[in-house]
């Protein structure tokens, strides 16, 4: 049997996943350090089985190349990504921290500000920014569709 692609939530609900994530970003003293951290985040996420690593599953609108998928298990979401940029699969691993395993509600009503509040966005070149925030919209729209 495969394992799971699926990211199963380790935090309760998403505003405790947001505020488990702020506590261990603030560990470190520079961002070269929290980049480090994510790197690693990234390379925990599940196995992406290849067979989704096509255009059906891509993520508009990024810099490097980014796939997802999401599945309704139990009246909530799931989420899968992989990319080929090691620090772009770190921050969807963040946002699938936040958002795989919750509600659609809960997902609807989590805005993904948390990005811009934690300092993700600044620290990121223009174009990283975009590409988590399309990642971000598709699953919303996802969560938004279910």
């Amino acid at each position: 049997m495969t394992a799971d692609p699926f990211l199963q939530p380790e935090d309760a609900s998403a505003a405790e996943a947001i505020a488990a994530i702020g506590e261990e970003l603030e560990v470190f003293d520079d961002w070269m350090e929290r980049y480090q951290y994510i790197i690693e985040l990234g390379r925990k996420l599940p196995p992406f089985p290849d067979v989704w690593a096509d255009d059906a599953h891509r993520v508009p609108g990024c810099q490097s190349r980014v796939w997802m998928e999401a599945v309704a298990r139990d009246g909530r979401l799931y989420f899968a990504a992989a990319s080929d940029a090691a620090i772009v699969s770190g921050l969807a691993a963040l946002l699938l921290r936040v958002y795989s395993g919750r509600t659609p509600a809960e997902i609807g009503a989590t805005d993904p500000v948390f990005l811009k509040e934690l300092g993700l966005l600044e620290a990121l070149s223009t174009n990283r920014g975009n590409g988590i925030a399309s990642m971000a919209r598709i699953i919303r729209e996802r969560a938004a569709g279910a």
